[in-house]
Order: C-alpha cells, then sequence, then structure tokens
C-alpha cells in the first residue's frame, strides 16, 4: 500500500467542485442571457425599437448572483415615444429590476416556512455564495404572500356567487376548526393587545391507512388568518370551493372548541356541529375534582342523555359550600349549554352517511390540535417570535399550502419574484456585450481564480481542468 505524505480531505475537494461548477453555472447562464440579447436587438423592428443603449443588471439564482447586460429600447408610435422596454425581459418573462430566479424564490419560501428569516437567508448564502439578508427574505415572503391573499379573496368572492372551481367530488366534507394565539409586535402590539389569535381550518373528504396505526387525510386544504368571524368564515369557503366540487358535497361535518366564530360555518341544515372531544373532556377534567362525579357526568354523556347531565351538573353547583368549585361547576354548566348540540359525537347520532369510495375512510375527527401545531405552531408560536398582522398572515398562507403539499404547484403559477428597488442597483455601461471583458470585479471565471493551498499541487491540476464547453 502506498500512503499520501499530504493528508486530503475530501470536504475541500467536494467545496473546490462546488465553487467550480456554480462559478462556471453562472458564466454559461450570462453568456446565453447576453447572446439572446444581441439576438433580439439585430431582429427587432428598427423602425419601432430605438436602441438606447445597453444596462448592467444582476438576477439571484440558486447559483449565486449573475450579472448580464441587456438592451434598452424606446418604443415608438406614429414618430411618439410611448415608453421604455428591455426586450430580452420580456422575452425571460423578467420585467423589471431586482429578480429572484423562480428556483430561488421556491427555496427562500420553503426556508422562511421551516425556519427564522435569519435562519432562511444565511442558509441561502451558505448554499448558493451570495449575500441574502434577513429583509430580502422577509420581502420575499409577503410578496408572495399578498399575491396568495389577492387569490383568496378572489376565490371567496366566488364560492359566495356558488361559482367556485373546484373539480374534487365527495359527498361527505369534514371540517374542523380552532385558534391559536400569537404575540403581535410593532403598532399592532398597542392596537390589539400583547397577542391576537389566529383563527385555523382545516377541511378534507376522509382519509387512507398508511401504516399500522397511522392514516392520512385526504385532499386536505387548510386556511390561516388574524381576521375577524365574517370575513374568516369567507375567505376558509372560498378556499373550500377551490378545491372541492361543493354541489356534489350532501353533508358536512364541523368540529370545533365551541367558539362562536366557529359555529357561522352552519349555514344549514346539512352542516352537523360537534364539540370538539378534547376539550369537551377537558373541561369536565378541569372543571370536576370529585372522581365519582366525573364519572357520573361522562356516563350520561356517553347515554345521551345531556338534559340529566346539565340538571345534575347545576345541582352539584348548588350544594357545593365552596365558592371557587361552584364557579367551575357554573362555568361547566354554561360551556355545555352554549354547546349542547354538539356533546353528542357524529358517530354516535345515527346519522345516515353516505359510504365512504374504496379504499378511503371516515374516521373520528379530532385532529385539530395535531394541525394546529403543525401548520401553525411548531413555526410561528413560542422562541420569543412575534408577528405583525399583515406579516403573519402572509407566512401563514405559505404554511398552510405547504402542509396540504400545494405549495409547489402554487408558486410555480406564480411566475417570477420582483423586490423592491431599494434592493437592487441598475448600472450603465457604453459597451457592447462584444466589448465585455474577460475578467470583472474579481475576476472569478470558474477555473483559474480560485484560492489553492500551496501544499495541495494536486487540486491545482484539478483547478486547470478546461471547461466541457467553449
Amino acid at each position: 500500500m502506498i500512503l499520501t505524505e499530504t493528508v486530503v480531505r475530501f470536504n475541500e475537494i467536494e467545496r473546490l467542485a462546488h465553487r467550480i461548477a456554480i462559478d462556471y453555472g453562472r458564466t454559461i447562464i450570462s453568456s446565453i442571457l447576453e447572446e439572446l440579447d444581441e439576438t433580439l436587438r439585430e431582429s427587432r423592428d428598427k423602425t419601432k425599437y430605438t436602441n438606447r443603449g445597453k444596462k448592467r443588471t444582476v438576477i439571484k439564482t440558486i447559483l449565486g448572483e449573475i450579472p448580464y447586460s441587456r438592451t434598452l429600447y424606446d418604443i415608438y408610435e406614429n414618430g411618439v415615444k410611448i415608453r421604455q422596454i428591455y426586450l430580452l425581459d420580456e422575452a425571460v418573462g423578467m420585467n423589471g429590476s431586482g429578480h429572484f430566479s423562480e428556483l430561488l424564490r421556491d427555496l427562500i419560501v420553503r426556508l422562511c416556512c421551516d425556519g427564522t428569516y435569519r435562519d432562511a437567508a444565511r442558509s441561502v448564502s451558505e448554499m448558493t455564495g451570495q449575500t441574502i439578508s434577513h429583509t430580502a427574505a422577509w420581502s420575499v415572503v409577503q410578496a408572495i404572500g399578498v399575491r396568495l391573499d389577492e387569490h383568496e379573496q378572489y376565490a371567496a368572492g366566488l364560492a359566495s356567487k356558488s361559482e367556485g372551481t373546484g373539480t374534487i367530488e365527495t359527498s361527505v366534507l369534514f371540517e374542523e376548526q380552532d385558534g391559536v394565539c400569537l404575540n403581535l409586535q410593532g403598532k399592532d402590539r398597542k392596537e390589539y393587545g400583547e397577542s391576537k389569535e389566529m383563527k385555523v381550518a382545516i377541511a378534507y373528504d376522509g382519509a387512507v391507512k398508511t401504516g399500522k396505526h397511522r392514516y392520512e387525510l385526504t385532499n386536505k386544504v387548510a386556511c390561516a388568518n388574524f381576521e375577524g368571524a365574517d370575513n374568516f368564515v369567507k375567505r376558509k369557503d372560498g378556499v373550500i370551493a377551490g378545491a372541492f366540487n361543493v354541489d356534489e358535497i350532501k353533508m358536512r361535518f364541523l368540529n370545533g372548541d365551541g367558539a362562536s366564530w366557529i359555529k357561522k360555518s352552519k349555514t344549514d341544515e346539512t352542516v352537523h356541529i360537534q364539540l370538539d372531544q378534547f376539550h369537551r373532556n377537558k373541561a369536565i377534567t378541569r372543571s370536576i375534582s370529585n372522581p365519582e362525579i366525573k364519572e357520573k357526568i361522562t356516563e350520561l354523556l356517553y347515554a345521551k342523555d345531556i338534559d340529566l347531565m346539565l340538571h345534575v351538573i347545576e345541582v352539584e353547583a348548588q350544594s357545593t359550600e365552596d365558592e371557587e368549585e361552584r364557579e367551575k361547576y357554573i362555568a361547566l354548566q354554561k360551556y355545555f349549554e352554549n354547546n349542547k348540540d354538539g356533546l353528542v359525537p357524529i358517530h354516535r347520532r345515527g346519522l345516515e352517511i353516505p359510504d365512504p369510495p374504496e379504499g378511503k375512510e371516515y374516521r373520528r375527527m379530532g385532529c385539530m390540535e395535531s394541525n394546529i401545531y403543525t401548520i401553525i405552531g411548531n413555526r410561528m408560536k413560542g422562541g420569543r417570535a412575534c408577528w405583525s398582522i399583515r406579516g403573519g398572515n402572509n407566512l401563514a398562507r405559505l404554511l398552510c399550502l405547504k402542509h396540504t403539499h400545494r405549495l409547489s404547484a402554487i408558486l410555480e403559477s406564480l411566475g417570477t419574484c420582483v423586490l423592491p428597488e431599494r434592493y437592487v442597483e441598475e448600472l450603465p455601461v457604453k459597451y457592447s456585450a462584444a466589448d465585455v471583458p474577460p475578467h470583472e470585479g474579481k475576476g472569478y471565471n470558474g477555473f483559474r481564480h480560485h484560492f489553492v493551498p500551496s501544499n495541495q499541487k494536486w487540486l491545482k491540476d484539478l483547478v486547470s481542468i478546461k471547461p466541457l464547453y467553449q
């Protein structure tokens, strides 16, 4: 066995190869864009487009920042200047400055859904070799969130006119709703207090078995927002009508904790409300300390004798001498009376529910607590996180799409992302693409301008490898 005199770490080779690859990729993209710009310049209608020289711009990509030049034109009609345009930007669908490529935009969005804006910016900067600030990452999320809000508002308008575009057909739709309190910041903190409830809703048409004791909800959609009850119900209905053909729905089952805003979703006799069994049982445990009374209340609930159960709670409240215990009984009685119609679980009401499609099951509802954490709580609650109303809503929309496996399709439909001008600097150049010097800035060309340690001569040979394309 022959041993080398120097120990070489593989990660050094990997980092160097990565730098070479992404630098060469940037060179290829820049060359393609500038060659396309030259082709457009030569083939343009010269009577309509007047050449006003080239300007330098930068696009941020997963390979890093790619600078390139493109030609600016004045558009004339009947001898009158109408506006200015970059034919190259029109051709590749990137009008304006401050572009993030769609791949980089998607990467930023996903990282922002998984962690803080600072962590997302740091990860992007490390992976792409460019500087992305946390403010730029935040701006990408806000820009997309605003467009998603417009989409949801439009869908809500269609749903209110019974013109939803959903295509998924189901006879039974399950809905679950709950709220989560998030800390506020800035002027919203002064206006609303330290925290505000974000309303969250999910809808699905059943479940499929994915393991011995595991099930996955099918065709799940989600919606979250800080807004008031009436507007939230409209938004939620728009999200549902955008996925499901609501005309085919015969029965709706709604599970919630009894909050008044949740009950606004009961619009007709096809909607059956159930008090979430977790919250129901939690209320009993917190309010009743006597195990015998607790068992009796539970037995009456199971027997569906709701009136007698409420009477027992009232009697216990009047008979106890402990003022604190009396208040707990009264609070429990009021809670159950306000949700009397939902105390009996839906699966025990004897309803004639249509059979589920083959391979799908209609399971008991009660997964909202898990979804609250998965969709919103895991990212937006805890860790001293604080939100503005607008910023929290925008991120929540992305989180809902991510955890219902719809984020990729939606992002693809949105097209390119443009940042505000303060993140971009556009520089004029006086030379054509053919006159651009071979080295600019620090002179990186991807093959001959990387630092190589002096004791690693074999790395110098690797760096001297010629490009695959000339």
